[in-house]
């Protein structure tokens, strides 16, 4: 996520804002954990997997709209 910015960007908005931090954090473990899912070292069900995606991709969502909620404020 976030590959398109600036590393040093990306970490100063994870310094300044608790909520991005923690947000980015429950996202890439999520991506760990569907990845390992999906390669099948993490047996889960179809149903949580599935579950696991949808919260995924709202935290990618909503990180997305902070990320350009602040670029926005400094352009």
């Amino acid at each position: 996520m976030f590959e398109n910015q600036q590393r040093d960007d990306v970490e100063a908005l994870m310094k300044a804002d608790a909520e991005f931090r923690r947000l980015h954090q429950h996202h890439q473990e999520l991506d760990s954990k569907v990845h390992d899912a999906e390669i099948g070292v993490l047996p889960i069900d179809d149903m949580t997997l599935s579950g696991m995606k949808k919260e995924k991709l709202h935290a990618k969502e909503r990180l997305q709209r902070m990320w350009d909620t602040r670029s926005h404020r400094i352009n």
